[in-house]
């Protein structure tokens, strides 16, 4: 596969998941947010088990405890920030949702230097406060704008992006990233599941007027547009991979757009831009930075 043929892949990847915020969305006039997420993660599960099997059969070793230990604090990672997302969604917009969770971007290099102790990149810095600027703008010039839901799709940034550093370390030790991806979406519906069956009614009907929406999140989201994800960042490099994704966030803005009829005020999406600005800057400029300093 070229170069150019895999970042299409992880384009698609990318856009299968801004629709999934429309997705989650409307789920919510029949379901609770529990609910969706296991039936969704229960879907994901199965979708993803049958790679997982192939991938077990030309694997060197069993997993161990400590690889299953890891899988665990990545799932664990997920649930909370997917229960997070998935509450915060009732009560903003879908365009607020999709940048705001894009927060992610930047926020794993600042959880590497708290976490693992790895300096970043000076880029972190002064894009995280274009960050900051672009959330005032996207709620109107004013952080007294920002609602509930605004606020629980930020923390549910924050455990992506602990998520998204917990990832790496864990495919280090097992090798095995379908078996990750497997274990982390069952984690997923048995904490989701469990939530809904303390906390929310639910009813045959309710899961069948909200079938499409769990269908896209469970098939398309999660199951469809991981393997898209696995297969293309093979051959690709990571810098270009994490910009195709980013714009995840500009394809759920352009999906609530036309699909919810979501509008924002002109100074929202200079706010929008500066955040999809601050997620390219992360990406860009280190890999520019390291291809100058080869070349010289």
């Amino acid at each position: 596969m070229s170069r150019i043929q895999a970042n299409l892949l992880l384009l698609l990847a990318a856009a299968i998941w801004g629709g999934g915020f429309v997705a989650q969305s409307e789920a919510m006039e029949w379901l609770g947010p529990n609910w969706f997420n296991a039936l969704r993660f229960a879907l994901a599960t199965l979708a993803v088990l049958p790679f997982a099997l192939r991938e077990a059969k030309g694997a060197g070793r069993p997993l161990s405890l400590r690889d299953y230990g890891w899988f665990l604090l990545v799932g664990l990672s997920l649930l909370v920030a997917q229960t997070l997302q998935q509450i915060g969604i009732q009560s903003t917009s879908v365009t607020n949702a999709s940048f705001l969770t894009g927060l992610y971007v930047v926020l794993v290099p600042v959880i590497a230097v708290a976490v693992l102790r790895r300096r970043p990149h000076w880029v972190i810095w002064p894009a995280a406060l274009i960050t900051v600027l672009g959330i005032l703008l996207l709620n109107g010039g004013s952080l007294s704008a920002l609602g509930d839901g605004d606020i629980l799709v930020i923390l549910c940034a924050i455990f992506l992006a602990v998520q998204i550093t917990l990832t790496p370390i864990a495919v280090g030790f097992s090798e095995r990233p379908l078996a990750l991806a497997t274990v982390q979406f069952a984690v997923c519906a048995v904490g989701a599941g469990s939530a809904a069956m303390a906390l929310e009614p639910i009813s045959t009907s309710a899961i069948v007027s909200a079938l499409p929406e769990i269908l896209y999140g469970g098939l398309l989201s999660s199951g469809l547009a991981f393997v898209l994800q696995i297969i293309g960042q093979r051959y690709t490099t990571a810098p270009q991979a994490a910009i195709f994704l980013s714009s995840e966030a500009l394809f759920g803005a352009l999906f609530g757009a036309v699909l919810l009829a979501e509008t924002l005020p002109g100074i929202g999406y200079v706010g929008c831009g500066l955040i999809f600005a601050a997620m390219l800057l992360v990406e860009l400029v280190p890999e520019l930075t390291r291809r100058r300093a080869v070349a010289a």
